[in-house]
Parts: C-alpha cells; sequence; structure tokens
C-alpha cells in the first residue's frame, strides 16, 4: 500500500496545475500535437472546434486530477509532504501516469532518495523533441515545491 493512500491534492497544487495549464474554452493542438481543451485535459472526445465553459474545465480537471492522485498513490511508496505529494500529482497530470510509472524520478523517491528525485524534475522539459521554456518553468516549481514544506504540514506539526 502507498504511503499516501489518503492524500488529495491541496488547493495550491491544483493552482500550481492552473496556472502552468491555463484555461482554454476551445480545443487546440499542444506543443506535442494533442488535442487539448480546458486545464490540459486531453482524451477522444477532445477534437478541433470543440468547446467548453469553466465550469466544465473545472469538471474536467477534477476527474483528471483524481487519476493522477491514484497514480501517485499507487506507486509512491515513500511517506510524502503535502507538498511533495502536490508537486507530484501535477508532474503526473502533465507527463502522463505511464511515463510516471517508468521513470527514474519514481525509483529515486521510493529509494528514499528525495534530493535525486527532486533532481529529475528538469528532466521533463521536452514537448515534440524540443525543450519549450515554460516546460522547464513548470518543472522549476514543481521541484520547488516537492523539496519545501507545505503551509498546512507546519501548521499541523505546531
Amino acid at each position: 500500500m502507498s504511503a499516501a493512500t489518503m492524500m488529495k491534492t491541496s488547493a495550491l497544487g491544483i493552482a500550481l496545475i492552473k496556472q502552468f495549464e491555463g484555461l482554454r474554452s476551445c480545443a487546440y493542438p499542444d506543443a506535442a500535437g494533442i488535442w487539448t481543451i480546458g486545464y490540459g485535459h486531453t482524451g477522444d472526445e477532445v477534437r478541433s472546434g470543440a468547446r467548453i465553459d469553466a465550469a466544465q474545465a473545472d469538471g474536467l480537471l477534477r476527474q483528471d486530477l483524481s487519476t493522477a492522485e491514484q497514480a501517485v498513490r499507487a506507486w509512491v511508496t515513500e511517506p510524502l509532504a503535502q507538498a511533495s505529494f502536490d508537486a507530484m500529482v501535477s508532474f503526473v497530470f502533465n507527463v502522463g501516469a505511464t511515463a510516471f510509472a517508468g521513470s527514474t524520478l519514481l525509483r529515486k523517491l521510493n529509494a528514499g532518495d528525495f534530493e535525486g528525485a527532486a533532481a529529475e524534475f528538469e528532466r521533463w522539459r521536452y514537448a515534440g523533441g524540443r525543450v519549450l521554456p515554460g516546460l522547464l518553468r513548470r518543472r522549476i516549481a514543481e521541484r520547488t515545491l516537492f523539496l519545501s514544506p507545505h503551509p498546512a504540514s507546519l501548521a499541523m506539526r505546531k
């Protein structure tokens, strides 16, 4: 059983994902050519010409977050602070559960090498075979969050 069995993404984690994904009400091909809508939602139903409103985007984000959270809960065996969990969910939300499952980042994390795992974030800065500055900024933000104590976890320690 995962060490993060009952964790859910905090408001801080959701804000990070929303910041980097941005809200797009019309479907568009992302940097890798994948049709995307809302806050980075992809799927067979996303096609050219598709449109959604903000409420629908929030609903899709909740669904997609659930998938990313399940992947983190299933594969991470080390205990995580809330901030680290949020960073991992943002990462999985962006790269996908399959890529995460086979990643060196996960292997290092599960070996207890948090610094080594943190160093892996920036390796995931490519889309469509090229480095994207926005993706690099996201990875730096995820790494920073991963290594920082979450305000809520600090309050619980007092």
